[in-house]
């Protein structure tokens, strides 16, 4: 590839930046107070749980090799949080559906289109993933408890390999496979590309108990601004 020639990852990172500048600034609004609060944690877990499931199942290895795999990651996660009879009464939310039933209509209409939703889902753990799991991380060392801190971490853990080894691969796996498609296809897969984060923010709107969570959180935070404030006022008159 040229000097000149703007690979094929990086013209879809261009054409969906606003939209994932929103996705980013959701899920921050969401989960800045949320992140040390194991409910929010696993309902985030579970709305995506079905669409990384149904990727797996439905693209092929040439396509999403099995070292990106994460269904048995989130099962993991899941039933550290949730129990290990949690599917017994799981059903996915109506969002969660419309989600999937979208992608099993790229499936039977044009499963290359599949190929937008592989990158930048599973950019998506290697990048605001692991960002998301050290901020809760330090979250909950943080905590009045502060046990359990590495545990339901296995879906932003990809063992021993290095995060940007994984990118790396990724990118060069989709750049690779787009030197084969034709251009309808790619400014098919760039229009999709910002479905992605469409579909994204529309499922992360459903996360439950994070303005309860964000509430309580901030009320206990008023409470300590306010006891530093009469401490100094005491110590300062």
């Amino acid at each position: 590839m040229g000097d000149n020639v703007v690979s094929f990852t990086k013209q879809m990172q261009k054409a969906t930046r606003n939209v994932h500048s929103i996705s980013d600034a959701l899920v921050n609004a969401k989960l800045a107070f949320a992140l040390s609060d194991d409910s929010v944690w696993s309902h985030g877990l579970l709305i995506f749980y079905e669409i990384f499931k149904y990727l797996e199942a439905n693209v092929p290895e040439t396509i999403l090799p099995l070292i990106f795999h994460r269904r048995h990651a989130f099962e993991k996660d899941l039933t550290f949080y949730m129990g290990k009879d949690w599917e017994k009464n799981y059903e996915p939310r109506k969002e969660v559906v419309k989600y999937v039933e979208h992608l099993q209509s790229l499936k039977e209409r044009n499963s290359t289109l599949l190929v937008a939703y592989v990158y930048h889902l599973y950019m998506g753990l290697l990048s605001g993933g692991q960002i998301l799991q050290k901020k809760r991380r330090l979250a909950k060392k943080f905590s009045s408890s502060g046990e359990g801190v590495e545990n339901g971490m296995a879906v932003t853990n990809f063992g021993d390999t290095p995060i940007h080894e994984l990118k790396t691969t990724m990118r060069n796996l989709i750049d690779q496979l787009a030197q084969g498609y034709s251009d309808e296809t790619k400014s098919l897969l760039i229009e999709e590309s910002e479905r992605v984060f469409q579909y994204n923010n529309t499922i992360i709107r459903t996360v439950k108990d994070v303005n309860k969570v964000n509430l309580r959180k901030f009320v206990r935070f008023s409470f300590l601004l306010f006891i530093l404030y009469l401490m100094y006022k005491v110590f300062t008159t």
